[in-house]
């Protein structure tokens, strides 16, 4: 039985992953969650999975050598799937120190423990092991007017303290390769959405808002520019490079969805409108009269496009799910999980987003 390291499991991709991976290959793999369970970390998001004999979850932060040494020292992992991040821009301006903490010093961590576990005496790795960093987009930085797609080769260029801590571990993931021939692979997301996403984020947060009536905040004009991936095919995608991608390669994951902002808040609260049946009380209190722009985010990116073109020619993989359909599966989910909602939206969380938000 093959066995995977997850980290950052109980998280919004993360989780998506473990659910993926157990549709998939149900009980022929086992996987070892390991999540500090920050802000954004939520075990409901595993409820279903929890009791599962081939499912251990470990309470542990990536920056503890000994918890993650352990974790390597009790099982023979042969896959380490590491999403593990602070992951909100918006966080990483307000306290860039902990960003740094977990998204650089942390991968090390991983990197080091997973090197000392598969390292033979002569230099070599133990056969058919393998760490996967996920990446981001926005290690590239902002693509210029005239400018197409973000490519493997695209020089990186991180504007936020978010984006730099991404693009630190991901370099260090790459030199373990380079150096030691570390059997690495990375890669390098646009934005996900999809079940299980927490409400900090645009889609949820617009979809959150629009069903209470609250405002919509947009940053700046609206027209920075995302590619969008459903989460889903984002799983596919990683499972995909484990299994088939050439070591120390880097590939890029695009879902082909170029859309605004404001693109995407008009699309939600249009969807809205058609999915709500009569009748809901809610359906008149989704409108676009609630948008409301606020101060423009520090460093804020304007266009992000990422080129799948690498993965689909090596591997075979190629975005399944268009906006269209994606986003109606996602606004379905949010009603179906009314709970979940409320319950990661209370406390703190609350407070973050009333200090974040302010209006102009």
């Amino acid at each position: 039985m093959r066995t995977y390291l997850v980290t950052g499991g109980a998280g919004f991709i993360g989780s998506n992953y473990i659910h993926y991976m157990f549709r998939k290959y149900g009980d022929s793999i086992r996987i070892i969650n390991v999540d500090a369970l920050t802000y954004a970390g939520n075990l409901e998001n595993l409820k279903d999975v929890e009791n599962q004999d081939n499912y251990t979850f470990v309470r542990a932060d990536i920056r503890d050598r000994e918890a993650v040494a352990q974790i390597f020292a009790e099982n023979d992992i042969d896959r380490v799937v590491h999403f593990a991040a602070e992951s909100h821009v918006d966080r990483s301006i307000r306290n860039p120190e902990i960003f740094v903490e977990t998204n650089v010093l942390g991968t090390l961590v991983m990197l080091n423990a997973a090197k000392k576990a598969w390292e033979l005496p002569d230099g070599t790795y133990q056969p058919d092991k393998r760490f996967l960093y996920v990446s981001t987009d926005e290690v590239y930085g902002s693509l210029e007017e005239g400018d197409t797609y973000f490519y493997e080769t695209t020089p990186f260029a991180p504007h936020s303290p978010y984006s730099a801590s991404k693009a630190s571990g991901d370099m260090l993931t790459k030199a373990y390769w380079d150096t030691y021939k570390f059997p690495v692979n990375i890669t390098s997301c646009s934005n996900n959405y999809g079940p299980y996403q927490f409400p900090e984020k645009l889609i949820p947060l617009i979809i959150n808002n629009a069903l209470q009536g609250k405002k919509l905040p947009v940053y700046g004009d609206g027209k920075n520019v995302r590619d969008w991936l459903y989460v889903d095919d984002h799983a596919k995608a990683i499972d995909m490079v484990q299994e088939k991608g050439r070591l120390g390669e880097r590939y890029n994951i695009g879902g082909h969805n170029e859309k605004q902002n404001i693109e995407i808040v008009n699309i939600i609260l249009e969807t809205l409108q058609e999915m709500l049946p009569e009748g809901d009380p809610r359906k008149a209190l989704v409108s676009k009269d609630l948008i409301t722009y606020v101060e423009d985010r520090k460093g804020h990116d304007r266009r992000y496009a990422i080129a799948p073109d690498k993965i689909k020619e090596e591997i075979g993989w190629y975005p399944e799910t268009m906006f269209k359909e994606g986003i109606r599966l996602t606004i379905q989910w949010f009603f179906e999980h009314e709970d979940w909602m409320k319950n990661v939206t209370s406390g703190d969380y609350q407070k973050y987003y009333e200090e974040m938000y302010q209006t102009k």
